[in-house]
């Protein structure tokens, strides 16, 4: 068996593992990578991408048919369902040079494609090769998890990793869970032609703000997705092209095709933590604030962290095991300023506190101030008005920040910024925003926060009678 000595061991290539590994050897460390499957983890091969790209596929064939509103002739596109997906898998393609193994070899990266598991604290073995490091991360992402739903294994199903090589389009999608991923699916595939329903044992939607999720939900149904929210499937049964979904309350849904998107689970499995000293938890890998698991050896970041799933969360958490890693400094993963967005149309967007969450922290110092999509002269001249921007604020400063609308997504990149950095709202209103944007909404947010202090005090106004009395 070989044996080598590394600096760092990084175990994963997906987003959060490449970045470590990518940095760290750049910065002279001595860095060895393990992937056991395909370089670029779930991100660019079933998650981020993919559905980005059947998104926009999706987007394309819903204004086809809604072009006279602009004053542009309708018409039913056709749905060539193999060539979206060969759409799809070329996007995975043009990014994949970005995540290779050729490109991470060039950085100075060890890398080796195999399983890995822990012998002893500071010790992997992966295939005839024996690691020794000084600092290992663990960053193996996380996989669909599939509910132990009586009939489901009889039955052919879909989840987020198999649905891309899916050729043909399904006739009628049934979507068990009502999430990000089940719902951004469900919409695609409702625009591409497919009849959709999609089964949710709770609220859809459920992690956003309720008042969001509601608005962007009414969209969804207008377009003719039947939603079925506090619908816990009970039993699967049939077989290719025929299955049926039975209900706890009896009722029966009937389908095409099934996709399974009820959540995710750590992968950890295989790796043997125990022998490591590596404690987990019903999430994931169980971590310090540092990222540290319970053998200071290891870290943890990403999905495998248990805390939120989302690929720009991994890129954070490995800024900071960096920082640890590598220069011994104390750095600290906070959550405050994450933000995470549904892509969906409307899109959602949240960072930092809720509202709800906000009210139960600040109490009466929270001040809660929003924005209409329709009091924008851009959304109005595009036709796109159904939204709002709402921000918590409190001692001055955002605390949260929720959209629904048009590009929420990118427009909660604003409100990240300002309370990572604790900007004030006074220096929001100091922005001179380009008109017509989108960008304006968070100016007027910001001014809906003053407006009252202004314009609704006696003070203000007896100081602006005194103030004109006397200027010559």
């Amino acid at each position: 068996m070989n044996s080598i000595k590394t600096d760092l061991l990084v175990i994963g290539a997906g987003s959060g593992g490449l970045s470590v590994a990518a940095g760290a050897a750049q910065m002279g460390a001595d860095v060895t990578l393990l992937e056991r499957h395909k370089m670029g983890g779930d991100c660019l091969n079933y998650g981020c991408v993919p559905s980005k790209a059947i998104i926009k596929a999706g987007k394309i064939a819903h204004e086809m048919r809604h072009a006279a509103t602009y004053g542009i002739g309708s018409a039913e596109p056709e749905i060539d369902y193999a060539a979206v997906k060969d759409h799809v898998h070329g996007v995975i393609a043009n990014i994949a040079p970005h995540d290779s193994q050729e490109r991470f070899e060039g950085f100075g990266v060890r890398v080796i494609r195999e399983n890995g598991r822990f012998v002893s604290e500071d010790t992997v073995e992966a295939g005839d090769t024996r690691i020794t490091a000084r600092r290992i991360v663990i960053a193996t992402g996380s996989s669909p998890f599939v509910p132990p739903i009586p009939g489901l294994e009889e039955v052919p199903y879909l989840t987020n990793e198999s649905l891309w090589d899916l050729r043909e389009k399904p006739a009628h999608l049934i979507v068990i869970g009502g999430g990000p991923i089940g719902m951004e699916m469900a919409q695609a595939h409702r625009r591409l032609g497919s009849e959709v329903t999609v089964l949710e044992g709770e609220k859809a939607l459920g992690k956003d703000d309720s008042e969001l999720a509601a608005i962007a939900l009414e969209r969804l149904r207008g377009e003719g997705l039947v939603i079925e929210e506090n619908t816990k499937a009970a039993k699967v049964r049939g077989a290719a092209g025929a299955i049926e979904v039975e209900a706890e309350d009896g009722r029966v849904f009937k389908g095409s095709h099934l996709l399974v998107a009820v959540g995710r689970r750590a992968n950890t499995d295989g790796l043997d933590l125990e022998t490591a000293g590596i404690k987990t938890t019903r999430t994931g890998v169980k971590v310090d604030d540092r990222l540290r698991t319970t053998n200071k050896r290891v870290y943890a970041i990403g999905d495998a962290a248990g805390g939120l799933q989302f690929t720009h969360v991994a890129g954070y958490h490995a800024g900071v095991v960096v920082q640890s890693a590598l220069f011994g400094l104390p750095a600290k993963a906070k959550t405050a300023h994450l933000p995470w967005v549904t892509y969906i149309e409307p899109e959602l967007a949240q960072v930092g506190l809720t509202e709800a969450q906000a009210r139960k922290r600040h109490g009466p110092k929270l001040d809660v101030v929003r924005f209409d999509y329709d009091g924008n002269d851009r959304a109005q001249a595009e036709r796109l008005t159904d939204g709002f921007v709402k921000v918590m604020v409190s001692g001055g400063k955002p605390v949260g920040a929720s959209i629904v609308g048009h590009q929420a997504g990118e427009h909660i990149n604003f409100w990240a910024f300002a309370i990572a950095n604790g900007v004030k709202m006074k220096a929001v209103t100091n922005m001179v925003s380009p008109y017509p944007t989108y960008g304006e909404l968070n100016k007027r947010v910001a001014g809906a926060y003053f407006s009252p202090k202004l314009f609704d005090s006696s003070a203000v106004k007896r100081v602006v009678r005194l103030v004109q009395r006397y200027l010559p």
